[in-house]
């Protein structure tokens, strides 16, 4: 149980994303070190990583280490507590969240169950693939929805192209293939990382692999165009650079079943594949449905009214992908990263409202256009054009520089200017000094 102070309001968050972390260190900032607040982060993990960068850790294009956040040592620099575990639960008539007991690696309990009593708690626990009950994807696919989901992949693809290398006997059909189903952000991105750092492995000595010959990537979308959520001319766009890559797009083919070494597709037709990767569908995690009698929909994200608390309490947020906000004609606000971003600043300004017994203003989603990585080869994307109208749909170096400021933004909201910029030249001095694709 934790031991609250008296007089002293508690901010409970759980989960450690991008809404979350910078929520938390935002609140700790302002009124964690002035003994005004206090607040707490939930998370099972000990390290944080952009989720938009789990591409690059799969395809070994970014080194985690030079990017990972410590929870314990940002909230020791940011005025707010972190607590590891997993909620399994939450009274809301005892205002406490129940967490699981954490268990390392060897089966050994760290912390037992405990509870964490709130004054306001914050849900924001993010998103995980949604696999439709498709039958072979939770035992042959790998699903790029953690850090150790990335790093499972790229120690695969390495040990792939190694034991190419080695083996006497010709490749079979299946080996250095790799399917990846579903063809939004995430797949498109991977499927461009890995044409480059497949061929880097590969140039690292492994010279009896042809990577023209004996390497190749499919992206599978059942929809009848890659990037779906995003405007047609920027489809349009992103399949040219995938077909100069190389990369093979099959698009309106549904995935039937999933197999140690092959797709089956709904139309018959096989996809052979030693790699495996299920991008497709965004849900809720299965544990927030309906819990505590919160009002969830159909994907199990809670239902928020527009000031982002829960419909059935007002003393509960829930912000990001795990929360169905509306947006209008046009649906739910979209599962993107500067949704989470927004959705936390707007809390930063409201919990003290709310503590104070003030009316909270509703939070109003801006659409900033969407980005997509190609990798070192393009990044191309919309952008909201207020003074053209409609949107503005470009490529090249200027869309690059927009996406790599989009992480900057997450970055200074954690660590402030003089940390991100001393880290920024620290990265550039050791990436002359290193392979430009992580070998293990």
């Amino acid at each position: 149980m934790s031991s609250p102070q008296p007089g002293k309001p508690r901010v409970v968050i759980v989960g450690g994303g991008a809404g979350g972390l910078e929520l938390a260190t935002r609140l700790g900032d302002k009124y964690g070190r002035k003994g005004k607040l206090e607040v707490t982060l939930i998370e099972r993990n000990r390290t944080h990583v952009w989720k938009p960068k789990l591409h690059e850790i799969a395809a070994g294009s970014m080194d985690i280490s030079a990017h990972e956040v410590d929870y314990l040592a940002q909230s020791y620099w940011h005025g707010f507590r972190y607590r590891i575990g997993d909620m399994i639960g939450i009274d809301r008539e005892r205002r406490q969240v129940q967490v699981a007991p954490y268990i390392d690696a060897e089966g050994r309990e760290v912390t037992p169950r405990r509870t964490f009593d709130y004054d306001v708690l914050v849900v924001a626990i993010g998103s995980q693939n949604n696999d439709f009950g498709t039958p072979g994807v939770v035992n042959h696919a790998i699903k790029l929805e953690s850090q150790a989901d990335a790093k499972r992949f790229h120690e695969r693809m390495v040990n792939a192209c190694i034991r190419a290398h080695a083996q006497s006997t010709p490749l079979g059909a299946h080996q250095l293939k790799v399917a990846i189903i579903g063809a939004g952000a995430t797949g498109v991105e991977l499927a461009a990382e890995l044409h480059r750092t497949t061929r880097e492995v590969v140039a690292y000595g492994l010279d009896q692999v042809d990577p023209l010959k004996d390497i190749r990537i499919t992206l599978i979308e059942a929809a009848d165009r890659v990037l779906p959520a995003l405007p047609e001319r920027v489809s349009r766009e992103t399949e040219k650079l995938l077909a100069r890559l190389g990369v093979e797009v099959l698009v309106g083919a549904k995935v039937a079943a999933v197999e140690a070494d092959r797709v089956n597709l709904a139309d018959g037709q096989t996809i052979p594949a030693e790699l495996i990767v299920w991008a497709a569908g965004v849900k809720a995690p299965d544990f927030l449905k309906d819990i505590a009698g919160l009002e969830t929909n159909r994907i199990n994200q809670l239902v928020v009214r527009p000031t982002l608390q829960t419909t059935r309490d007002d003393n509960i947020f829930a912000i990001g992908d795990c929360s169905a906000c509306s947006w209008g004609e046009r649906g739910n606000v979209p599962p993107r990263a500067q949704a989470a971003h927004q959705q936390a600043s707007q809390l930063y300004s409201e919990i003290p409202k709310l503590l104070q017994g003030k009316p909270l203003k509703p939070y109003r989603y801006r659409d900033f256009g969407s980005l997509v990585s190609l990798g070192e080869f393009s990044t191309v994307g919309s952008m909201m054009g207020a003074l053209v109208g409609g949107n503005l749909v470009f490529e090249g170096l200027f869309a690059r520089m927009m996406y790599l400021s989009l992480y900057k933004m997450h970055e200074y909201a954690l660590h402030g200017l003089v940390k991100v910029t001393l880290d920024t030249l620290a990265r550039l001095i050791t990436r002359r000094t290193e392979p430009h694709v992580k070998l293990h």
